[in-house]
C-alpha cells in the first residue's frame, strides 16, 4: 500500500510569538491613545508625535520579526529594544515635569514587549538582561526612584524572568519528548521487522536446523550451522535492529518534529478479511466465519490476517503433525474477534516466558506485537493437554462500525 509522509510540528514556543505579536500591536495602540488624551501636558508635543510615529510604524514593519524564533534575530531585538530605551529617555524632553509627575513614558508598556521578545528568544538570562537596561533608562528618566518606579522595573525584571525561564522548560521538555519519539518509532520498526523475520527467514532456519539433525551426516552439519546461525539472528533481532530517527528536533524554532507515515487516503478502501483467512484454510484447519463480508481497513485487515498465521504457524511446529486447528470468525457491530484453537498437547506453564527469554518471540512479537500495533489484544489460553486457543481482537474504526450498526449477533 503506498504511504505518504506528513510532518506534525508541536511546539510551546509558538503561541507565545503570537501572543506577543497581539500584544505589540495593541500596547502601541494604547501609547498612542495615552498620548493623544493626556498630549496638553506635554510642553514638547511634537517630540512625542515624531516618537510615536516612528514607533507606530516600527511595530507593525517588524510584525514578521515576531512571527517565530527564526526571524527574531539578534540584532533585531538589539534594535527593538533601542528604540524602547529611547522612547524612556526621550519622556523628559517631551514632558518637562516628567520627573516630578509619576506618569507614563512616551512608550508606556510597549516597552514590555521587547522585554519578552529576549524572554521567548534567548531565556531568563536574556530576559534579565533586557530588563535591568529598561530599569536603568527608567530610573534615569524619573531622575530619583519613587514607589511606583520601583514597582514597575520590579514588575517587569520578575515577569520576563519568570517568562523566560518557562521556556527555557518547555525546551527541555520538548527535547524529552523528541527523544523519546525517537525511541519509540525506532523500537516499533524493530518489532516490526523482526516479526517478518520471524515469520519466515527464522522459521526457515529453524526447519533446516531439524531436518538436518534428523537427517544425520552432512545433513546435520547444515542443521548445526543452520542453528547457530538462527541464534544470532534471533539475538540481533531482540536487540540490535532499529531504522534512522523519524523524530528531530528544529533548533531554530524550538519545535519538535515527527515525521508519521500514513496511508495514502487513495489506498483506503476496507478489505474483507474472509477472503484473506481463506487460503489459510486446508485438510488440518477449518475456517468458519459469518457467511457476509467482514470489512476492515487494509492495515488491520492485513495485521490481522498475519497474526493469524503466526498462530497456525505454532500450531504446526509445536502441536504435533497429526493436530487440527479451526479459526473462528466473528463480525460485532464495535469489534471483530478471530478465535485460533487446536487440539494439540498444549503450552506447559512457563513455556512461554522461558521462550521470550531466549530470543523466541513468536507470541509477543507476530501476535501480540502485531494486535497492538492495530489498536487490538491478544490473549492465549493453554491447558497442558486440552489444546490452545488463542483470541485476537480488533476494535473497528468508527467509518467501518457505522456501517455494522445493523449487524446483530
Amino acid at each position: 500500500m503506498a504511504k505518504r509522509e506528513r510532518v506534525v510540528r508541536m511546539s510551546v514556543e509558538q503561541p507565545l510569538w503570537r501572543a506577543l505579536t497581539a500584544y505589540r500591536v495593541l500596547t502601541m495602540i494604547y501609547a498612542v491613545l495615552l498620548f493623544a488624551f493626556s498630549g496638553d501636558r506635554y510642553e514638547r508635543p511634537l517630540v512625542g508625535v515624531a516618537f510615536l510615529g516612528v514607533l507606530c510604524v516600527w511595530t507593525l514593519a517588524t510584525l514578521p520579526k515576531v512571527s517565530g524564533a527564526v526571524n527574531c534575530t539578534k540584532r533585531f531585538l538589539v534594535a527593538d529594544l533601542t528604540v524602547a530605551l529611547t522612547g524612556i529617555l526621550l519622556t523628559p524632553l517631551a514632558d518637562a515635569h516628567a520627573q516630578s509627575i509619576d506618569g507614563p513614558t512616551l512608550p508606556s508598556i510597549w516597552t514590555a514587549g521587547a522585554v519578552l521578545a529576549y524572554a521567548i528568544k534567548g531565556g531568563w538570562r536574556w530576559a534579565a538582561f533586557a530588563s535591568s537596561l529598561v530599569a536603568v533608562a527608567n530610573l534615569i528618566e524619573r531622575g530619583a526612584p519613587s514607589a511606583d518606579t520601583l514597582h514597575n522595573v520590579l514588575l517587569v525584571w520578575v515577569a520576563s524572568i519568570a517568562i523566560g525561564y518557562v521556556v527555557e522548560v518547555a525546551r527541555a521538555s520538548e527535547r524529552t519528548l523528541a527523544r523519546a519519539l525517537e525511541i519509540e518509532a525506532a523500537t516499533r520498526e524493530r518489532e516490526r521487522l523482526a516479526r517478518d523475520i520471524h515469520d519466515s527467514v527464522l522459521q526457515v532456519l529453524a526447519m533446516v536446523q531439524r531436518r538436518g539433525t534428523a537427517l544425520g551426516g552432512e545433513a546435520a552439519e547444515l542443521g548445526r550451522m543452520a542453528g547457530e546461525q538462527e541464534i544470532a539472528l534471533r539475538t540481533l533481532v531482540a536487540g540490535g535492529l532499529s531504522r534512522p530517527s523519524l523524530v528531530s528536533e528544529d533548533e531554530s524554532e524550538g519545535a519538535v518534529v515527527r515525521v508519521v507515515e500514513e496511508p495514502d487516503p487513495e489506498d483506503d478502501a476496507p478489505v474483507d478479511l474472509r477472503t484473506l483467512l481463506a487460503p489459510r484454510a486446508g485438510a488440518k484447519v477449518g475456517l468458519a466465519d459469518p457467511g457476509a463480508p467482514v470489512l476492515l481497513p487494509p492495515p488491520a485487515a492485513r495485521e490481522l490476517a498475519a497474526a493469524v498465521g503466526a498462530a497456525l504457524d505454532n500450531v504446526a511446529r509445536h502441536a504435533g503433525p497429526d493436530a487440527r486447528a479451526w479459526i473462528l470468525v466473528e463480525d460485532w457491530p464495535d469489534e471483530v474477534i478471530v478465535t485460533v484453537r487446536d487440539d494439540g498437547p498444549g503450552i506447559p506453564e512457563g513455556r512461554l516466558a522461558q521462550a521470550e527469554g531466549e530470543g523466541r518471540m513468536g507470541v509477543a512479537l507476530s501476535i501480540r506485537g502485531r494486535l497492538r500495533d492495530i489498536g487490538g489484544t491478544a490473549e492465549l489460553i493453554s491447558i497442558p493437554g486440552q489444546g490452545t486457543e488463542v483470541e485476537l481482537k480488533v476494535p473497528r474504526a468508527p467509518r467501518a462500525a457505522r456501517g455494522k450498526a445493523g449487524h446483530g449477533r
